[in-house]
């Protein structure tokens, strides 16, 4: 497979609107073809048995039981706010709605 070429880094620079200097063109050219050769090697490696993942574990999403549990009131809830209206917190209006 052939490397990238510095013309194809440069490419890519200007679609990703960045300025680069000649050395810098060399350098990522080298860093790019590198990561595709290791890209590569990986696909290599894979079976056509073994489906793809996007994490070596299995997950599961651990969620606790909804139980009540003893809280505030709404008075002690309240108790501190600097104003209140309806067992809620009154706050200044931001948008210029009724």
């Amino acid at each position: 497979m052939p490397g990238i070429t510095r013309e194809e880094v440069a490419h890519l620079a200007r679609l990703a609107r960045l300025e680069l200097q000649d050395e810098e063109l060399d350098h990522f050219a080298t860093q790019l073809d590198d990561i595709i050769g290791a890209v590569a090697r990986v696909s290599e490696v894979a079976e056509q048995d073994v489906p793809p993942t996007s994490h070596p574990l299995p997950l599961t999403n651990v969620m606790r039981l909804d139980e009540v549990r003893p809280s505030l009131t709404p008075q002690e809830a309240l108790s501190g706010a600097p104003a209140q209206e309806q067992q809620r917190f009154k706050v200044p209006q931001i948008l210029g709605e009724d």
